[in-house]
């Protein structure tokens, strides 16, 4: 098991990618520590990790509330004695339409949850993240590198999410914690059906099939490699 004994975090665990990694982590080996917004979801994802003998600790939690970041951040360290992993998972799509009919409340959502939610959390781990010589991974997309039409405040929020990634990576390098981003590509989950209605879900890959790369950076294989944007379903092992 490549993760055995190491701690590893993740926002927005309840469902889709985040409750994906949750059983990849946990099946190499991790104790995992999800947060959300769904007390009942979050449940239900470490029910799912009781079948294999898994240790798993929820904790409801908005991540744009710096007081809950850090009342998650803590409970998981006191509770398991460490951290070694974080994943910036959580995410709001918003709306898809131009930016002059891109309502502010809408706007302030998904910027709030999606880049200052991984900000704060960011921030927030960082310290433990020094103690284990650790890895953060923030969720990118296909639209995070570049400006897409009509993707709105999720195409901007990711894009600052990996600028975010770069500079962490740039920060942090002598203190030896690794800082990357992840686009996981077309997946099977609620948030891609959002944005493309008209798509056949059967035509693509669970959330689980592209969770390689996400073990390779929570290893220490990937030990040195920082500031770098993944595809994670062009990875191939090393």
């Amino acid at each position: 098991m490549r993760l055995e004994n190491k701690v590893a975090m993740i926002s927005g665990g309840s469902a889709g990618l985040g409750a994906a990694l949750a059983l990849r982590y946990a099946e190499e080996g991790a104790l995992v520590s999800i947060c959300g917004r769904g007390r009942y979801d979050l449940k239900a994802v470490c029910r799912s990790l009781d079948q294999i003998d898994a240790r798993c600790i929820t904790f409801p939690a908005d991540v744009r509330h710096e007081d809950d970041v850090s009342r998650w951040i803590e409970y998981t360290y006191n509770e398991l004695g460490r951290i070694d992993v974080f994943v910036n998972n959580a995410s709001l799509l918003g709306p898809r339409v131009a930016i002059e009919e891109y309502g502010f409340a809408d706007w302030k959502d998904v910027i709030d949850v999606n880049l200052t939610g991984a900000f704060l959390c960011a921030k927030a781990v960082v310290p433990f993240l020094k103690e284990t010589h650790g890895s953060l991974i923030n969720i990118s997309s296909g639209v995070g590198d570049h400006g897409r039409p009509y993707w709105g405040a999720y195409c901007v929020s990711k894009n600052g999410l990996e600028a975010m990634s770069e500079l962490m990576a740039g920060e942090l390098s002598e203190d030896g914690v690794r800082v990357n981003a992840v686009d996981p590509g077309k997946m099977r989950t609620e948030m891609r059906a959002a944005a493309y209605p008209d798509e056949d879900p059967d035509t693509l890959p669970t959330p689980y099939d592209i969770t390689d790369v996400f073990v390779y950076l929570a290893s220490a294989e990937s030990a040195g490699v920082t500031g770098q944007r993944f595809r994670a379903q062009e990875f191939a092992w090393p």
